[in-house]
């Protein structure tokens, strides 16, 4: 591998879209390709990134000289392609929710080890500068002992029309699409999670899955946490995560940040919210280094995993209307 690391893109969606953004704002990668089974969306965004456009996986492995791979497709495609790039023994970051179920997940995960490459499971979140500040924050005490973990992913969307919301494609529906991002962020700050409660709301969209939940987790440690999910409703909210502890309250929003501890009156502003080309562009600097050895991956392998297996409890929990445990060791 020389000074520039040569990636390939699977899949040519919205999210895809994203991911070519953050490739073109870290100058130590570039775009080697890109692959979709609609080979015409393929060419359409081959042609803006200016490289070779390819039909499948396998056909942009064998074809370019690319040293990773991003796998943007719906979730229900992952296992085989990223089984395909690790035969060709590629590095990859696949977007979330990683796999429908866990043992596909850890087949991956021990075909990786066995390759010696990079695998891990892409969640911007955890990249999301405000969020690193304020995981930091509460590791220093800032907020006390933790006793409550917020975090709201609500906005009114059309899915009518969208994979997202076919369970064959999805695996389910606003809960595993954005809860998979809240279960990561709540384990980022909590730690394991210990067990788990879904409830579902009314669907108001007529989907075939459930677009508005509530999820409530407990972790190992003891502390509670609640996730609301909505594809029907918006909340308003200009806050994502609250976090709050026996000294203090912390907020990260979307334009801005802060803290408040319980002594002070006064908030105190800490960070400017959400960036999205720069937390994909973050991640992709980790997801680089992972790959050249120089510095650890923000999310593991383990992580990854875990993420699976918070999820499987999660949908147990929605079929028995009960709280459910997470495998030990796994969450």
């Amino acid at each position: 591998m020389g000074d520039i690391m040569r990636i390939g893109l699977v899949g040519a969606g919205a999210i895809a879209q994203a991911h070519l953004e953050a490739v073109r704002q870290v100058d130590s990668l570039t775009l080697a390709g890109i692959a979709d089974v609609r080979l015409d969306a393929a060419h359409a965004m081959a042609e803006e990134a200016d490289c070779p456009a390819f039909e499948s996986a396998e056909a942009l492995a064998e074809e370019t000289d690319c040293d990773a791979v991003i796998v943007c497709t719906p979730p229900a495609s992952h296992a085989d392609i990223c089984h395909a790039l690790l035969d060709r023994r590629l590095s990859i970051l696949c977007e979330k929710p990683l796999c429908l179920d866990s043992a596909t997940a850890e087949a991956l995960l021990e075909k990786a080890k066995s390759a010696n490459v990079v695998f891990t499971m892409a969640s911007k979140f955890r990249y999301v500068d405000d969020v690193v500040r304020a995981r930091s924050m509460v590791e220093s005490g800032v907020v006390g002992d933790l006793v409550l973990f917020e975090n709201a992913f609500t906005a009114h969307v059309d899915m009518s029309k969208r994979w997202n919301a076919d369970p064959q494609l999805s695996g389910g529906g606003v809960l595993i699409d954005n809860g998979t991002h809240s279960v990561d962020i709540a384990r980022y700050f909590l730690g394991p999670v210990a067990e788990v409660q879904a409830v579902e709301g009314k669907r108001i969209q007529g989907l075939a899955v459930e677009d508005t939940a509530r999820l409530f987790l407990r972790s190992r440690d003891g502390v509670m946490a609640t996730i609301d999910l909505s594809w029907s409703l918006n909340k308003e909210l200009d806050h994502f995560i609250d976090i709050y502890g026996s000294a203090g309250a912390l907020r990260v929003g979307w334009r801005e940040s802060r803290y408040r501890q319980t002594a002070s009156s006064d908030w105190v502003t800490f960070g400017t919210g959400y960036q999205k080309v720069a937390a994909f562009a973050n991640q992709l600097r980790n997801f680089e280094a992972a790959v050249r050895g120089d510095q650890a991956l923000r999310i593991t392998a383990d992580d990854a995993l875990a993420s699976v297996r918070v999820m499987e409890a999660a949908y147990r929990s929605l079929g028995s209307n009960n709280w459910e445990v997470v495998e030990a060791g796994r969450g």
